[in-house]
């Protein structure tokens, strides 16, 4: 069902405490189920993608309970896993979906992977290749390109792996697959991409090898439960920090935000823009980096984006071109091809999208080019069942002259569920 958004230009005022970080909560459930003993998890979000990844682990036999943002984990290791009787469903996860296949890779447990109509077409290769080149038993669509794929779990070898894109995603299935495997694993990056895995594996107990952007990592090492506290979650922050920058006569404060060097981009972006914020109360949680954001309606210039800022900023590129419309000057985004494998092309569909809202955005091969500032309208904003570009029209919605009708605003769940409660709270109408 579509929604209509009208704030009749308003400014936003209050405190926001953001929810948690959604890449650290996959991957606090898969360590706890991994390891043995008991695991506890502190601002777990309970989003559609995160709930899928417990559901495939329950289906293994882990037992799992969610109360609230709390989870508790009670595993005997990998090798008490039973044989799922049923097929493991990842939804709309690219993260549950690509991670599972390394997990599994290394386990007992024969199983089945597909996910729902968009995960079915993104690709898969460059998670299954490495994986083959462990010597995992994978079965999928195009030569395990796409799902659905299924796993035979096996005997694994160690492998040496130049990346060759910065992906996340990519790097931690090896490395969980590496933790099955016989002998050492090394991973070598050309570009550093979020490192939420190693510095998981750290809190864990592993010894993992960390060297620039080298990382070593033994086979046949026992994990141990322990706590974990999940910050909250920058990518969805981001929306906020951009309508703090944006929406006129704004100041909004956004607490609980994970701070992560990897994950930073949007910061230096804002800085680069000539954003008004300031970060205070910095504090380190289960390896990780989290503290309090303070934005304001800013006067902001154009700028480039690009390099080895991308995998920092990947996710965030949809509500930075946003920021982009409303900034003085060109605004060049380059080396961002990965876009085009994300949920949807979010290239395409980011520029089909603002330029529905009068902006003046033209996509190139690699990224696109926002001329600012421009007068933004209403419209019909299709989400292609992405969430991010969900939230972008929503935030949108903001400064245009009219309202803006999201078809799906149902999708924005897959990442922040209270999304919309959230935005409404810190709305003040003139």
């Amino acid at each position: 069902m579509s929604k209509v958004l009208d704030y009749g230009q308003p400014s936003l005022r209050g405190s926001l405490r953001i929810p948690g970080d959604k890449s650290v909560s996959h991957r606090s459930i898969m360590f706890g189920a991994i390891a043995e003993g008991t695991t506890t998890v502190e601002g777990f979000l309970q989003s559609d993608d995160c709930l899928a990844t417990i559901d495939c682990f329950s289906k293994l036999g882990v037992e799992i309970a969610v109360e609230g943002e709390k989870v508790r984990i009670e595993s005997n290791g990998i090798e008490a896993w039973k044989e799922p009787n049923e097929i493991l469903y990842t939804g709309n996860s690219g993260t549950t979906t690509r991670l599972m296949l390394g997990i599994l890779a290394g386990s007992h447990v024969s199983s089945v992977l597909i996910g729902d109509e968009s995960i079915q077409k993104r690709p898969m290769k460059r998670v299954t290749a490495p994986l083959k080149q462990m010597g995992a038993k994978l079965i999928g669509r195009e030569n395990s390109q796409f799902t659905p794929i299924a796993v035979e779990g096996t005997n694994l070898k160690s492998i040496q792996y130049k990346m060759p894109v910065a992906s996340a995603q990519v790097k931690s299935a090896i490395l969980f697959a590496a933790l099955h495997a016989q002998g050492e694993t090394v991973v070598e990056e050309t570009e550093t991409s979020r490192d939420h895995t190693e510095k998981m594996l750290h809190h864990f107990g592993a010894d993992i090898q960390v060297d620039n952007k080298t990382i070593r990592l033994q086979g046949g090492q026992k994990l141990t439960g322990t706590h974990v506290v999940i910050p909250g979650d920058i990518s969805s922050a981001a929306f906020f920090l951009a309508a703090g920058a944006i929406v006129p006569n704004s100041k909004i404060t956004l607490t609980n935000v994970g701070l992560n060097p990897t994950r930073t981009g949007i910061i230096e972006v804002l800085q680069a823009m000539g954003a008004t914020f300031s970060i205070k109360n910095l504090e380190n949680a289960s390896h990780e980096e989290m503290g309090t954001i303070e934005i304001e309606t800013s006067l902001l210039k154009g700028t480039e984006i690009g390099g080895d800022l991308i995998p920092r900023l990947i996710d965030e590129i949809p509500i930075i071109a946003l920021l982009a419309t409303q900034a003085e000057g060109k605004t060049v985004i380059k080396n961002a091809e990965e876009l085009k494998v994300k949920e949807t092309n979010r290239i395409d569909a980011v520029v089909n999208e603002l330029n529905k809202l009068g902006a003046n955005v033209i996509a190139t091969d690699d990224g696109m080019i926002i001329e600012g500032p421009t007068f933004l309208n209403g419209a019909e904003i299709k989400t292609y069942g992405d969430h991010r570009i969900g939230m972008m029209g929503a935030i949108a919605s903001l400064i245009a002259s009219g309202s803006i009708t999201l078809d799906d605003p149902a999708c924005i769940s897959v990442s922040y569920p209270n999304f919309f409660e959230q935005l409404d709270s810190v709305v003040v109408s003139k």
